[in-house]
């Protein structure tokens, strides 16, 4: 056998070698597994935006009294009848000639009617006309939580632009979509922002106090495979966020990445689905650049050839290479 064969067939063994590595080496290991989310999941379902017109702008919510409210109680033409009371921790009130009454979740129209019919009863008066003034309660408040964290006084009702506003503003990671929970209402009211300014009028509905408004990290996309940087990238709401710019975040494709075989795994409801995409034509502008949804994945597969050269296959076989052309020469 000459020596030129005998460095062929060493080189092609080593070359065999060192893709038997690279497919049992942790570089070619799937990237995940199991199935999607089953029919059944309730786990993250997509929030629908709330249109009743008589949840979104109610025609009246009135205040109603709760344990810390401190009131001023005032007669009709009556200066020697002025207490000041605090609702204590069991919804009650002492007052002068009635004793404790309970006022805990009454609106003070109520509450008036309530100290009227008492001082009638008592035999103090005949036709008593009560004003309440609410004069301090830690109860007049909306709660911004989730990507803010505010308590915002509210005094009758404010504006949610108003509200958040307060709260400082919606940050980058925000979702747009805002789920309100009032105390009075079963289901949260969800409220979709949007992205036009001139529609924000349609969507800057009451707030009121007692409410809370949740307000949810913005959806992102997984960047996986061969790319330099893989993990999550949030998405920013008055943004669309394209193949190639999520590429340009994760630091570009790798050399060993397999740039024909892209795949964009995109889950539609309860239902996953592959979009086998070209990143080389995308890059070249012959292929559209497409506009990457919440929650999708973008997987470049990895080369075996191409990872084996990038971990040290390439300079391996040079090095035995060169190494046999020495012995044999």
């Amino acid at each position: 056998m000459s020596r030129r064969s005998v460095i062929k067939r060493t080189l092609q063994t080593a070359a065999v070698l060192c893709l038997s590595f690279s497919l049992h080496s942790p570089s070619a290991l799937a990237q995940f597994s199991g199935p999607a989310l089953t029919a059944s999941s309730t786990v993250n379902q997509p929030l629908t935006p709330t249109t009743d017109p008589a949840i979104l702008y109610p025609a009246g919510h009135e205040v109603r009294l709760a344990s810390g409210d401190l009131i001023s109680v005032h007669l009709y033409a009556s200066t020697d009848y002025i207490p000041i009371a605090r609702v204590s921790v069991d919804g009650s009130i002492q007052l002068p000639l009635i004793g404790k009454i309970q006022i805990q979740g009454l609106t003070i129209a109520e509450a008036e009617r309530l100290i009227a019919d008492k001082l009638v009863a008592a035999g103090m008066y005949r036709n008593p006309q009560v004003n309440i003034q609410l004069t301090d309660s830690p109860n007049q408040v909306a709660t911004v939580t989730g990507e803010l964290h505010q308590v915002v006084p509210v005094n009758g009702q404010r504006r949610l632009q108003d509200v958040l506003a307060v709260a400082g503003g919606l940050p980058a990671t925000a979702s747009h979509t805002i789920t309100i929970q009032r105390p009075d209402v079963d289901q949260p009211i969800v409220v979709d922002l949007g992205n036009d300014p001139l529609k924000s009028d349609k969507t800057n509905v009451p707030i009121f106090a007692g409410d809370t408004i949740v307000v949810s990290r913005a959806g992102a996309v997984y960047m996986l495979g061969a790319f330099k940087t893989v993990g999550a990238i949030p998405l920013q709401q008055n943004s669309p966020l394209t193949l190639m710019q999520a590429a340009s975040l994760a630091g570009g494709p790798g050399f060993e990445g397999k740039m024909k075989d892209l795949h964009l795994i995109r889950t539609v409801g309860l239902d996953r689905k592959v979009v086998m995409l070209d990143m080389k034509r995308v890059m070249d502008g012959k292929d559209p650049d497409p506009v990457l949804q919440t929650d999708d994945i973008v997987l470049l597969p990895n080369s075996l050839i191409k990872s084996a050269i990038k971990s040290g296959g390439f300079s391996t076989l040079v090095g035995l290479g060169s190494i046999l052309a020495v012995v044999l020469r």
